[in-house]
This record gives structure tokens, C-alpha cells and sequence, in this order.
């Protein structure tokens, strides 16, 4: 899968722009603040309908501007054409020019697998990004798991808002709490699954990238989950065990919306005791490892984008993961400097410079 073509109309600092990429390898270059990271934000939210660096649509509307357009020509075995739309009214996708209805549905179509520096939050912040971490990367293998996700967080809220009523009615009825959380138990087995396939699959490879890039050994992720291991006979037992708990505090405290995942490094917890290095360079085998998981699920190779990924990483390991790189899979680097990626055969590279939202194509100079 490749991005080969990019229009951008009133996106972040871009008025208009339109730019063919290489197939195989981008390297963007330029001073922080002046659109490099812009750019690439633009793919990824093309591809899942959402920024990685804000939760307000509306922030990525060029100033004084009303809406924006991102559209792409992506190549994955035939060429097609896809659109999103955001003004004050919201977002609207389209594919070959057809409305698509639901973002569920369009979502998992273009595969971006993304570095950013600010993914070390994955290790140091709070269990609920490790959860959205894995809710977009499995979401874009499997538009079902969106669905079903959203469907969970429906149900939750509605257990929640019942718990409540019963505690301030005292006496009512369990039945309807009863098909909640039946269903509750029933879709979260489904995510529960679906999170344990894909953590075990990162588990094959994740350990012997992380190796390659650092040359230390045993790194593992452990999944954490109140379903682990678990019947659906004995989690009801457990909601119920919980109903008196669940219903003075009105919240539901059992389930996969608590679910977490740990980094282990030889057996202990990477966030208590790695290094900043050893956090990033974990973060950079995680994110390598879910290379073939995608080609394993989909036949084609996802778009991959490292922004920033050198500006804190010694020459050798920046070759190293560098050397990881597969030729076939499209990738888009971002730096400031040339000299930063250290020295690699930058003529395979298509060099792009970004200079106060302007893009030119730049020629490698030995």
C-alpha cells in the first residue's frame, strides 16, 4: 500500500498543496514549526479520520478558514481515490467520490503504522493511551473491532446510568442491569480476544527488533485484563460479587475499559525501571513488529511514518533501525537535518524540504 499522490486545501499551515510521493522511501526535511510534521499528520488523517496530536478536529482548519480538505490517491493493487471533508458540522469521506455513511466503515481502509516522539506516552502515561493505542492499531486491521467497541462503550454507559438510578430508587428491578451486563460480557469477550490475538502476535516479533536495535534481550509485552482467562459463567459471578461496589459508586468496575498492557524488560516493568532510550527504542520495535501482522491480515503492507525519529538516538541504533526497514513498505521520515539520519544511501531517497509551508523537492548532494 502506498500514498502516491497528497492535496491538501487549508490544512494546519498549508493553503494548498500537491505532492507525489515515492513508492518506497520519503525523507522530509525541516526546521521544527514549519509544517514537516503538518504533513504527515495530513496522511494519518486521511487514513484513520482522526490527528494524533489533538482531539479537536477543528484545530486542524487553517486559521481564518472554515473547512478543509485532505484527499489522496492510494495505490494497493489498483489506484483509488479518497477524500475527507471538515468544516464546523463535522467530517464527511468519500472513496472514488461515494459518500461513505459511516467512518467505521471507511476506517481500516489506508494502513498507517506511525513513530512520533510524543508515543513514549504509551509507556509513561496512564493506562487509557495504552488502551487507544490498541483500539486504532486493531482497528485498522479489523473494522469489526470498531464497531463492536463502540457498541461496548454504549453498553457501559447505559450499565453506569442504570446503577445509578437503582441507588437512588433502592428498590429496582435487576432484570434490565441483568441483560446489560450480559451483553456487556458478551461484546467485551470479543474485544478481550481480539486485543489477546494481537499482543500475542507483537510477541513474536518484538523481542528480536528490539534486540536488533539495541542488542539487549527478553522484551515482552503482558496483557493485563479483568477477563483474562476467564469464562463467561464466571465473569457473571464476578459482576456480581461487584453489584454492591458497582452500585454505591454508580460505575461499573469490572471490564475490558480497564484493560492495560505492561512492557517487560527482562522481567520488570519498563516504565519503573528503563531508561528514556530503552522506553523509546521499545516503542520503536512495537511499532516495526506490527509490520507483519498487517501484511499477514490484509496481503499489503501498511504505510509506515517515523516523525522525529532520530533526534534522540545515537548514530549506531539509528542505522540499525534504519537496516530494519523493509524496501517494499512506503515509509515517510521527518527531521530537521540531513546529517541526523547518519550516514545511509540517502539516493534511495525521495528528499523533500519544508520551508514555511512550502514543499520542493530537494536532489541528494554528496
Amino acid at each position: 500500500m502506498q500514498i502516491r499522490n497528497l492535496k491538501l486545501v487549508n490544512f494546519r499551515n498549508y493553503e494548498r498543496l500537491n505532492l507525489n510521493f515515492n513508492e518506497h522511501l520519503n525523507l522530509i526535511i525541516g526546521q521544527n514549526g514549519m509544517g514537516k510534521t503538518n504533513l504527515i499528520e495530513a496522511i494519518y488523517v486521511l487514513a484513520l479520520s482522526k490527528s494524533f496530536r489533538t482531539n479537536v478536529d477543528t484545530i486542524l482548519i487553517k486559521e481564518n478558514e472554515n473547512s478543509l480538505k485532505i484527499g489522496g490517491e492510494i495505490f494497493e493493487n489498483s489506484s483509488n481515490k479518497y477524500e475527507l471533508v471538515l468544516n464546523n458540522e463535522g467530517k464527511k469521506v468519500k472513496i472514488n467520490g461515494t459518500n461513505q455513511k459511516r467512518l467505521s466503515d471507511y476506517i481500516s481502509k489506508i494502513n498507517v503504522i506511525l513513530f512520533n516522539p510524543d508515543d513514549l506516552r504509551i509507556i509513561k502515561d496512564t493506562p487509557s493511551i495504552r488502551r487507544k493505542m490498541l483500539n486504532i492499531e486493531i482497528s485498522q486491521l479489523d473494522n469489526s473491532y470498531l464497531k463492536y467497541l463502540q457498541d461496548y462503550n454504549k453498553v457501559v454507559k447505559q450499565r453506569n446510568s442504570y446503577l445509578k438510578t437503582m441507588n437512588i430508587n433502592g428498590n429496582a428491578s435487576t432484570d434490565y442491569l441483568d441483560i446489560l451486563t450480559n451483553k456487556l460480557i458478551d461484546i467485551g469477550l470479543f474485544l478481550f480476544n481480539k486485543r489477546k490475538e494481537f499482543i500475542e502476535k507483537i510477541n513474536e516479533s518484538i523481542n528480536n527488533l528490539f534486540f536488533k536495535i539495541t542488542k539487549l534481550d527478553d522484551l515482552k509485552i503482558k496483557y493485563i485484563s479483568d477477563f483474562n482467562n476467564m469464562t463467561k459463567e464466571e465473569l457473571l459471578k464476578n459482576y456480581q460479587k461487584g453489584l454492591e461496589r458497582d452500585l454505591m459508586f454508580g460505575k461499573t468496575h469490572l471490564g475490558i475499559h480497564h484493560d492495560d498492557i505492561v512492557f517487560e524488560l527482562n522481567e520488570q516493568n519498563l516504565k519503573e525501571y528503563g531508561s528514556e532510550g530503552q522506553q523509546k527504542n521499545a516503542i520503536i520495535a512495537l511499532k516495526l513488529s506490527e509490520i507483519n501482522i498487517f501484511y499477514e491480515k490484509k496481503n499489503t503492507y501498511p504505510i509506515l511514518i517515523l516523525d522525529d525519529l532520530f533526534s534522540e538516538l545515537d548514530v549506531e541504533k539509528v542505522k540499525n533501525i534504519l537496516n530494519l526497514l523493509n524496501s517494499e513498505i512506503q515509509t515517510f521520515i521527518t527531521t530537521t537535518d540531513v546529517k541526523n539520519i547518519g550516514k545511509v544511501k540517502l539516493e534511495d531517497f525521495t528528499i523533500f524540504k519544508v520551508k514555511e509551508a512550502q514543499i520542493e523537492e530537494v536532489s541528494y548532494e554528496k
